[in-house]
């Protein structure tokens, strides 16, 4: 079992989309569930997916995680053919649906998968209306990120 964080909450997150962050501004995030089979939550409980071009596709009224790669474990999956990178439907509620139909068929609006998560005994996915950045929106990004952390050692360099 994981060990407790001071703060009193564990971390239930399996995994990040970090290149959607630098990739794009992310805006509204909606929780969705995912439909899965029993050897992909063997495989997610194991850590054994990946969601760096995965994208979320809205087609008659359903949303579809597409492009998310779910390595299949030897021992899981040997009487079942597995397909890693198949589409798995995302369950909503339609209102949100709706909205997330209605902005991403402006220009420049999409919808990615940001973080895969347990939420009680279910595998959630966290996914957020995005826009692109544009190549000087992710200089600035880094430019802003490295200068925190310079700031950081300047203030332990500081106190002592």
């Amino acid at each position: 079992m994981a060990k407790k964080p001071k703060h009193g909450k564990l971390d239930t997150s399996i995994v990040v989309n970090k290149k959607a962050r630098f990739d794009y501004h992310l805006d509204d995030t909606y929780e969705a569930g995912i439909v899965l089979s029993g050897w992909e939550v063997k495989s997610i409980r194991q850590k054994k997916i990946q969601l760096v071009d995965s994208y979320v596709v809205l087609k008659d009224g359903e949303a579809w995680l597409v492009g998310a790669l779910i390595t299949p474990l030897d021992t899981a999956s040997t009487h079942v053919v597995a397909d890693p990178k198949r589409d798995r439907k995302l369950l909503l509620q339609r209102k949100e649906l709706a909205k997330l139909f209605a902005i991403t068929q402006q220009k420049g609006h999409s919808c990615v998968a940001t973080k895969i998560y347990w939420k009680k005994h279910l595998i959630k996915c966290k996914i957020a209306l995005a826009r692109g950045k544009k190549e000087f929106d992710k200089r600035a990004a880094t430019k802003e990120k490295e200068w925190n952390i310079e700031k950081q050692r300047l203030f332990r360099l500081n106190k002592r």
